[in-house]
């Protein structure tokens, strides 16, 4: 019974996608890691990954969304505005942790209420 309330779409799509809000942050350290490696290539989540989830997430296959796996790829669209070859920007890795933390704030607080809710259930209060 218990593994049904943990089953539901809502709760795998939004553990998915802190998941792979977690290895968009692991990409963006290693990012502002190598800032001044030459020849360095920036990384980020797949591009494909967002379609994938986006399309499990419109089937509410609860299976579904929790076989994908977030993967990281070089990012095709960074190119290098060095001579040195390395397609990494200071400011774009800013925006891109800010923008990181803030989504990582909402997913974190999509899983924490459906553990809030569940807690509620069995025990009658919120705290």
């Amino acid at each position: 019974m218990i593994e049904a309330l943990f089953n539901q779409p809502n709760y795998v799509g939004a553990k998915k996608m802190l998941e792979a809000t977690v290895l968009r942050h692991e990409a963006i350290a290693s990012n502002l890691a190598n800032l001044e490696q030459p020849h360095y290539q920036r990384v980020d989540l797949s591009p494909s990954f967002q379609r994938e989830l986006g399309r499990a997430l419109g089937t509410r296959d609860a299976a579904q969304i929790a076989s994908l796996k977030p993967q990281l790829a070089v990012d095709a669209q960074a190119v290098a505005a060095n001579k040195d070859g390395n397609s990494v920007r200071l400011e774009h890795e800013l925006t891109q942790l800010s923008q990181n933390y803030v989504q990582s704030t909402l997913e974190n607080q999509l899983v924490t209420g459906s553990l809030l809710r569940l807690r509620m259930a069995i025990t009658g209060r919120s705290a």
